[in-house]
């Protein structure tokens, strides 16, 4: 950046804007497709203890990445895997939950943790409407959201659907029947 667009030292992004700046001096990813190489798509959580390209062994263009809370399959979700799957080259999705996850336990559970974050009460009407979409168990979660890909009527039944969790703690990926 040239000083002239420096960004202003109170601003709470200046961090991003100056790595930001660095990364575009030296753009490697110019060029690459838009489609899937590997024909990946991941649906894994946003925990910052997750670095999916590297956990796959792949790189970038290799997978369509979506992340969302606990990894779980929502109607956003199921409208990326729609797109990735029809559109961008993913003929596999694989589902990928973490151990120590913030969403394992029960919606109220959950809404407590947001409502005491906000200093608020859990029975106030915007508390008690949020859908956190808990997990009370990971791998029937898993299965769960596993079985709402497959069911979805626009993703491809030629489309291959797998689930493993994510151990924070070793790397390691442990597979899920699903």
């Amino acid at each position: 950046m040239t000083d002239a667009t420096a960004p202003h030292p109170d601003d709470p992004f200046a961090d991003v804007w100056s790595a930001n700046a660095a990364f575009a001096a030296d753009f490697p990813l110019a060029g690459l497709s838009g489609v899937a190489a590997k024909g990946l798509a991941l649906v894994t959580c946003m925990d910052t203890r997750i670095d999916p390209l590297s956990v796959l062994g792949a790189e970038p263009g290799d997978a369509k990445i979506i992340r969302t809370a606990g990894a779980r399959v929502t109607d956003d979700v199921l409208r990326s895997l729609v797109l990735a799957t029809n559109l961008l080259g993913a003929h596999r999705v694989l589902v990928v939950a973490h151990t120590d996850c913030g969403l394992v336990g029960s919606d109220d559970e959950v809404r407590a943790k947001v409502a005491g974050a906000l200093g608020r009460e859990p029975g106030e009407a915007e508390v008690a409407a949020y859908d956190p979409q808990a997990i009370a168990e990971p791998s029937s979660a898993l299965v769960a959201d596993v079985a709402r890909i497959r069911a979805h009527p626009l993703v491809p039944e030629a489309t291959v659907v797998a689930a493993a969790v994510y151990d924070v703690a070793t790397g390691r990926l442990e597979p899920v029947a699903v």
